[in-house]
């Protein structure tokens, strides 16, 4: 017999696939519309427009640029969202079964080492190798929209992508909260503090209201930014906070059945619906605002690279966009798939049924699909322009490569599977 939240949930790895995979189309054409608006008569138009100051007259806040916001305020949500899906899966997903989760989990850490290690041998200067994460991080709607453009494939290798792809999220907040976070001032973490105590005692009292939630969300956000953090992580710490049952509080307490209790209480004869928890009923409010909103304006704002501004005869523009490309396209799958092989054949754990070595190496390639999340850590990698610019045609350039490569692996193999 199905636990109350199981409809909720029997569904979902469903819809979160078809949504990722439309987002992808968006993402891409957002992402195009930027580089060619970057490398027209339209360029200066386009930095002018992120450069607009905007005030919001919140006290401790002065007048930041729309790029900011965008970046720093509106991905906050996206952050949120995968703190959602993080505890989703850890919760009742993929990532609660150990047979299941063990190999794209240690997949994803050899996606994550060798990308970086590439990277790090290409550019050894001290200000290139600040980018070394940036190839290490694998955009879901991209590589979910390919995956659904080859046709047939195993339905585990989507659930392995999906998976996979979750674990590179978690490797890459991480890597953000340790090594691209600013100078700490611990004094900030007062706000911080007060942020996550407000949630946990609206959540004591039962408060169901989303919008209850925002004001102490929007503490935490400002104590990081202030702390030194950086402040889309408060969204990561909201999704994992976020409560996974649909009895929570007083009302829980209240609900409880009391030991003295001898006869069940009378069922009234009408259907119930279960109410879905608070972690899939947010998910399922924000999952198409940040897949076909916050996403493709995210790179709308950031993938206008100007191609005829960066110096690639220089030495180090040309090893960070070396570095990357390297890292996505070679890196990525030769790490998924020699940390998946060290692990198979070390017994740590099988491959699923369905998937084959050729399906493998099909995922390491399609991981090297690295777009919205490469951007955002160069962002934080980069305050050089040149730099910068390096690093989102790099990104850029080994996303589309590694796209191109999965897709036309995938077709071939897809074909080999229809004969």
């Amino acid at each position: 017999m199905s636990t109350p939240d199981a409809s909720h949930r029997s569904l979902w790895p469903l819809r979160f696939i078809s949504i990722e995979a439309a987002s992808g189309v968006v993402l891409l054409t957002a992402a195009a519309i930027a580089l060619a608006c970057a490398n027209s008569p339209l360029s200066s138009a386009y930095e002018a427009l992120w450069h607009q100051q905007l005030a919001l007259g919140v006290p401790l806040l002065p007048p930041r640029d729309l790029r900011f916001w965008v970046n720093d305020g509106l991905m906050t949500i996206f952050f949120l969202l995968v703190g959602l899906e993080v505890r989703r899966e850890i919760h009742d997903g993929t990532l609660s079964d150990r047979r299941i989760a063990t190999l794209p989990i240690i997949a994803a850490l050899g996606g994550v080492v060798v990308p970086a290690l590439l990277y790090i041998l290409v550019g050894r200067g001290s200000e290139v190798a600040r980018g070394w994460a940036i190839p290490t991080a694998t955009d879901i709607a991209f590589a979910l929209g390919v995956l659904s453009l080859i046709g047939r494939v195993p339905p585990a290798l989507r659930v392995l992508l999906l998976t996979l792809a979750i674990a590179d999220d978690i490797a890459a907040i991480l890597v953000i909260a340790c090594f691209y976070s600013g100078g700490l001032l611990p004094g900030q973490f007062l706000l911080v503090a007060a942020g996550i105590a407000l949630v946990l005692l609206l959540q004591a009292v039962g408060i169901r209201t989303a919008f209850a939630y925002v004001l102490p969300g929007a503490l935490l956000w400002l104590g990081m930014l202030r702390a030194g953090m950086h402040p889309t992580l408060a969204g990561v710490v909201l999704g994992l906070l976020t409560p996974v049952t649909a009895d929570f509080g007083l009302a829980a307490r209240r609900r409880a059945p009391r030991s003295c209790d001898s006869q069940p209480v009378p069922d009234a004869g009408l259907p119930r619906v279960p109410e879905p928890p608070p972690m899939l009923r947010v998910e399922a409010i924000l999952h198409p605002y940040v897949a076909f909103g916050i996403m493709p304006l995210f790179a709308f704002a950031n993938a206008g690279v100007s191609l005829g501004g960066i110096d690639l005869a220089a030495a180090a523009p040309r090893a960070v966009s070396g570095g990357i490309v390297l890292g996505l396209v070679l890196g990525k799958p030769l790490g998924i798939v020699l940390a998946a092989l060290a692990a198979v054949r070390w017994k740590i754990c099988g491959l699923p049924q369905g998937v084959r070595w050729r399906e493998l190496l099909l995922l390491g390639v399609l991981g090297g699909i690295g777009f919205t999340m490469s951007m955002f850590i160069a962002n934080l990698a980069f305050e050089d322009p040149q730099l910068l610019s390096a690093a989102k045609l790099g990104v850029v350039a080994g996303s589309a490569a590694a796209a191109t490569l999965g897709f036309t692996l995938g077709r071939s193999m897809s074909r080999a599977r229809a004969s």
